[in-house]
């Protein structure tokens, strides 16, 4: 039986609600790996590492994708539960057509600028042509990620949240296929890796777009609708944080690239990435449940069902707690065995790699609570608090970090840094949580 967004959420209901974008975040982290996994072992550890350096300006593009989604099913939910249905729809449709307007934009300029784009990030004669021809190709396929990141959300709010699920299996199994392919059989290269990936892509935005089109009773559907600059505005405001999270760390990742390249060279870039790669699973699960959480906050709120609202938030930070538990334990068990997937063959690389995870990963036991007590306040669409705490949280404090730390401890200091910097953020969140407990009636 479906469930619905109006309904009182057991923990049962909530785990079995938002269990398919959990695995679908997951499995999103999964399919993205491949590239990373097949590049390694197939091209070698420098386009490995031009793959790394490049990819966060990619993301910086496709940061309005996370903004809409996040910000524009925030303000749906709520135009839902307050009952007007027609609005809602309109609002969608304004939003998805406006993101494909905004992406065709920041293709034309990415697809122009990806040369002195690389130059900037630090691309050395070695690693230039490697991070044109992968950011390039990658650009071309910018509407389709976009739209794929910002029907991940609206699919939920339209109670489809299993169909998001069989969508983003779909676009994966596309990805791992098509690399397997073009990078292992055919021997194309990084060009392989990420035509194989935007063709995913299209896939990811494709079905979604399809189903959202047709005329039948869906709770979303595309409808004719005119831009509202205030509706606009709020779906900024509402998105800003989650905008902002995946804005600051991509420039994070720059300033770890840049700090890594001085402290240990292009080894060092490679070990981050791997990090990264490994830490989108663990960072998935959180992301997975705040992303299918929001609209159900959101909806309450807007329904005036405070009582509701006491009992996701008690439950989410107890089934996030426990998560945190189990995933940080998992995390430095497994530490070598998942370095040496991406460099069995560099025993220096893997040593350095699985002590990086060790150390990194100790932030696995804060970040959840980080991570959606962000979403919380942008379900809640109050959008300033959300985006203070994400950009104190993955800017801020994260910059100081990554700075400072090194000078003290060196390289360890760099994988360590954003254990410091979950551990301050989590004080903000709980301050924040604590004074707008009375406003939004959650206490």
């Amino acid at each position: 039986m479906k469930i619905q967004l109006s309904e009182h959420f057991t923990y049962k209901k909530l785990v079995k609600f938002t269990i398919p974008t959990i695995i679908m975040m997951i499995f999103t982290s999964i399919y993205g790996i491949v590239d990373g996994i097949f590049v390694s072992n197939c091209v070698g550890s420098k386009p490995f590492a031009a793959l790394n350096l490049i990819y966060p300006a990619i993301m910086v593009l496709g940061t309005i994708g996370f903004m809409i989604g996040t910000g524009g099913s925030a303000l749906v939910s709520k135009t839902m539960g307050e009952g007007d249905k027609k609005r809602a729809n309109e609002y969608f449709s304004m939003l998805i057509y406006l993101l494909i307007i905004i992406s065709i934009i920041f293709t034309v300029l990415g697809i122009v600028f990806i040369k002195p784009i690389s130059k900037l990030l630090g691309a050395d004669e070695t690693m230039l042509t490697d991070c044109i021809v992968y950011g390039r190709t990658l650009m071309f396929f910018l509407l389709p990620f976009t739209l794929q990141n910002t029907f991940q959300s609206f699919l939920i709010v339209a109670e489809k949240p299993t169909f998001g699920l069989i969508v983003s299996i779909a676009t994966g199994i596309t990805n791992m296929i098509l690399d397997c392919i073009f990078v292992y059989i055919f021997k194309m290269g990084l060009f392989g890796a990420a035509f194989a990936t935007g063709i995913s892509q299209v896939i990811g935005a494709v079905i979604p777009l399809i189903y959202f089109i047709r005329n039948n009773d869906n709770t979303l559907k595309l409808v004719k609708s005119k831009f509202d600059l205030k509706a606009i505005f709020q779906t900024c405001v509402n998105g800003s944080s989650e905008m902002l999270t995946n804005l600051s760390m991509s420039l994070v990742t720059i300033l770890y690239n840049m700090q890594l390249m001085k402290y240990a060279g292009s080894d060092g870039v490679v070990a981050y990435g791997i990090i990264m790669y490994m830490s989108f699973i663990f960072i998935g699960t959180y992301l997975g449940y705040s992303i299918g959480t929001a609209p159900i906050i959101s909806y309450h709120y807007g329904a005036g069902n405070t009582e509701e609202l006491k009992c996701l938030l008690k439950k989410s930070l107890i089934l996030i707690g426990i998560t945190a538990i189990i995933m940080t334990g998992i995390a430095e068990l497994s530490s070598k065995l998942l370095a040496s997937i991406f460099v069995s063959y560099d025993l220096e690389v893997l040593n350095m790699t699985t002590t990086a995870i060790r150390l990194f990963s100790i932030s696995f036991i804060i970040i959840g609570f980080n991570i959606f007590a962000s979403s919380f306040f942008t379900a809640l669409n109050n959008g300033l608090v959300s985006a203070i705490i994400s950009f104190l949280r993955t800017l801020v404090f994260q910059v100081i970090a990554i700075v400072v730390l090194p000078l003290i401890w060196g390289l360890d200091g760099i994988w360590f840094a954003v254990v410091v910097a979950e551990l301050f953020s989590l004080i903000v969140s709980i301050i924040f949580l604590i004074c707008n407990r009375k406003k939004y009636k959650y206490a």
